[in-house]
């Protein structure tokens, strides 16, 4: 023990504190161990900041954007619609696949971005199978723990683990290094949350509830309380129609009773979807979606006449919902300062303003059904709009003319970059093919599939940078020069040979015990990347005074760092489970400390075995 080592850990001291009072954030703490570090004389200004331009800070900035790039464009989505079908009803196999879904999607991306996905995945789940949130809300935060150790970029201790190996002059770990030890854990994770989740019965009622969404109306809901008939119609142009080169300003298909909501327009590689806005030319093959208002009328004679064939929906769903991402209804009111009063919906011309068409309207709770075309607008009139999402944004902007009610549970589920799950999926392959092909480092494998993520409009500039969590990075970048420090003032090799006489005499194996337990415990009061980067320095010294390989003592700390099972604070993934699961800290403490030992007899006998000593 020197002045220099004791000064360095009663920061380390005082910072551990901080994380376990929570005050101040731990971001703030990071900030400040940068600043009060080299006051102390162990290390420069340059060393405390040289975080900033570490490749794994870097790296773990762009897997954030590969991330949101899953989210913009409906792959975390999809994964929680293919859950909901798998499920069928039971809530057995609802976990079972909710645990391989969130490992598998939380093994490429942020494992608290993938529970904040799949929460209301879970609610809408439990809503359609009977299933308590408490039964299910447990297990995705135990499958998104696990996914960090299926793959070496599913989580910051990890990246930190490869990095120290390889500022000691070690080759790193491979892309699917930690998978075999992950595998396991995962398979016996689900087993072992069958049995547990009946470990979680009761718990107060109103943290379970339905979420807000499964409250508010859905477009089905409105289609019935409008009283609409079945007069949506997917209509092509045929060749040698009137219609074609003719703008819609120049047509009166409106006062025959045929609306058009957009048109689609095949093109090369896909298909647009236009606004009908009066200069759009129409042109041979667009195929019009269309709403016919002119109730019992037979639209095969005006169809027939404008060369219109119509097709079938093939959706299955009612007023296009195939195209809810682009398009969707909304509810607004005629207020009494509205100049739309004693005006029909034809005079109130509200496609030219809005770009929305009126389908429905509702004077009290009575709709008006075939009269809503010539019917005067009265105040207090609630309007059925159908229309582009993006044309909210003027709907919002003037409330003077129309004021907006409510926006349906479609809207929010409505994604920033719809049509690209296909790029972004294609992006991430690329990526994942150059990390474990090693034909460039991991770093700028990641700077490439992100730049692919932007190329393909997968992400934009301004989403790219709100994805990034900066107050992880900077909390990761205020931890790392305490290795530097205690490298230094020889705090690693005390802790080492502290280790090593409790646990020297024993076999290889038990110091990887001990070394697991250690990694767990400290991980219970702060962060599992800052244990990692304080764990993995003294785990490479105990390797080296022993005179055994640095692998599986590295593996042992990044397998540990992970396993944060215990309580709901010690990972961002247990936390957000807290209150829509109603659990306490004794919850996690009965389900996570057995599943914490199994982990840790799993992880003691298959690290030596794959990484030999």
């Amino acid at each position: 023990m020197n002045t220099d080592l004791l000064l360095v850990l009663l920061l380390l001291g005082a910072a551990i504190a901080m994380f376990i009072a929570n005050r101040p954030r731990m971001d703030v703490v990071g900030l400040l161990m940068i600043v009060l570090l080299p006051l102390t004389g162990v290390i420069t200004v340059n060393e405390a900041l040289a975080g900033f331009a570490d490749p794994s800070i870097v790296l773990i900035a762009a897997l954030f954007v590969i991330g949101e790039g899953l989210v913009r464009t409906g792959v975390a989505r999809d994964m929680g619609d293919w859950l909901g079908r798998a499920a069928r009803g039971s809530e057995s196999r609802a976990l079972v696949m909710l645990m391989i879904a969130a490992a598998g999607l939380g093994a490429f991306m942020s494992s608290t971005a993938v529970v904040a996905i799949f929460i209301p995945i879970v609610l809408r789940l439990c809503a359609g199978t009977g299933a308590s949130p408490r039964a299910l809300m447990m297990p995705l935060s135990v499958a998104a723990l696990i996914s960090g150790m299926l793959t070496l970029i599913a989580t910051a201790p990890n990246l930190m683990v490869n990095a120290e190996l390889a500022r000691q002059g070690h080759e790193g770990f491979g892309f699917f290094g930690v998978t075999p030890f992950g595998l396991p854990l995962l398979v016996l994770a689900v087993l072992y949350m069958l049995v547990a989740r009946r470990l979680l019965s009761g718990g107060d009622a109103a943290a379970v509830s339905a979420p807000p969404e499964a409250q508010r109306a859905r477009l089905q809901d409105w289609i019935r309380q409008y009283d609409l008939p079945d007069r949506e119609y997917r209509l092509r142009i045929r060749p040698g129609s009137p219609l074609a080169g003719r703008r819609l300003e120049e047509l009166a298909l409106r006062k025959d009773g045929l609306n058009i909501l957009a048109i689609e327009r095949p093109r090369r590689f896909g298909v647009d979807l236009l606004r009908p806005s009066g200069t759009v030319a129409l042109q041979d093959g667009d195929e019009l979606l269309a709403d016919f208002q002119a109730a019992g009328a037979d639209p095969a004679p005006l169809f027939a006449r404008h060369g219109l064939a119509p097709l079938p929906l093939g959706d299955g769903t009612r007023y296009f919902g195939a195209r809810s991402q682009q398009m969707g209804m909304v509810e607004a009111l005629v207020p009494a300062e509205s100049s739309l009063v004693g005006r029909t919906i034809l005079e109130a011309r509200l496609r030219s303003e809005y770009g929305m068409t009126a389908i429905g309207l509702r004077r009290g709770r009575k709709p008006a059904g075939a009269e809503l075309l010539t019917q005067r607008l009265q105040v207090g009139d609630t309007l059925l709009l159908f229309g582009f999402w993006r044309d909210l944004e003027a709907l919002r902007r003037d409330s003077s003319e129309l004021v907006l009610l409510n926006l349906p549970a479609e809207f929010d589920e409505v994604l920033p970059a719809p049509g690209l799950a296909l790029p972004a999926l294609l992006s991430l392959c690329i990526t994942v093919a150059l990390m474990v092909g090693g034909v460039v480092p991991n770093v700028q494998a990641a700077l490439i599939g992100c730049l692919l993520m932007g190329l393909f409009r997968c992400v934009d500039m301004n989403s790219a940078y709100r994805s990034i969590s900066f107050k992880t990075l900077v909390l990761i970048i205020g931890m790392l020069p305490f290795s530097i420090a205690l490298q230094r003032t020889g705090g690693v090799d005390l802790a080492a040979e502290a280790l090593l006489s409790v646990a020297g005499g024993f076999a290889p194996r038990l110091v990887l015990a001990i070394l697991f337990v250690v990694t767990a415990s400290l991980g219970l009061f702060i962060s599992n990347t800052a244990t990692a980067v304080l764990m993995a320095p003294v785990a490479l010294a105990i390797a080296q005074d022993l005179g055994h390989s640095p692998y599986p003592y590295a593996m042992i700390v990044a397998l540990a760092a992970s396993a944060a099972f215990m309580t709901p604070v010690s990972s961002p993934v247990n936390t957000l489970v807290v209150a829509p699961g109603g659990y306490s800290f004794a919850d996690f403490m009965k389900v996570g400390v057995p599943f914490t030992l199994v982990a840790l007899v799993v992880s003691v006998l298959l690290v030596p075995l794959l990484l030999p000593f």
